[in-house]
């Protein structure tokens, strides 16, 4: 478990950046680990264009893997395109399920989580940042495009 809880995870775990709401976030989201309860609620909001994260909040309820993961987002994602953050949720997972390399760029610091990889238990709360992320793009662009729209049926 040592090498689960080494010190740069710990300290990660207890500097998480962006823990101030932002009024009016684009999009909203909550993930919940199945098997130890761990939350992390994500709020963003994206540039005009919808292609990148302009604000981040974060609200870990987590283990200090979780906590560590979300300081990780934290501080990447304002700036980062969308197609960053489903990279880095994609290469950490990788990462934890196949043994990949590590993600680098922008969320170079998830290799201080490999060690998780040997605790498949331990993936879902390490994840759980990532997920609520995408989670909240998809319901910021969701918000920006409006219901779909279907021609009303026509009458006879």
């Amino acid at each position: 478990m040592a090498d689960l809880y080494h010190n740069r995870v710990l300290e990660l775990a207890a500097n998480i950046p962006a823990l101030d709401p932002i009024d009016g976030a684009d999009g909203s989201a909550e993930k919940v680990s199945r098997i130890c309860g761990s939350t992390v609620r994500v709020d963003v909001t994206l540039n005009e264009a919808g292609t990148h994260i302009a604000a981040i909040c974060v609200d870990p309820k987590a283990c200090a893997l979780g906590q560590a993961a979300t300081a990780i987002l934290a501080e990447g994602a304002v700036g980062a395109s969308i197609d960053e953050i489903e990279a880095a949720h994609d290469g950490l997972r990788a990462m934890l399920k196949d043994g990949a390399e590590p993600p680098k760029g922008r969320f170079w610091e998830l290799r201080h989580l490999a060690g998780v990889a040997d605790y498949p238990p331990r993936h879902g709360s390490t994840l759980l940042a990532f997920e609520a992320a995408l989670a909240a793009i998809d319901a910021a662009l969701s918000a920006r495009n409006g219901p779909p729209t279907t021609p009303a049926p026509s009458t006879p």
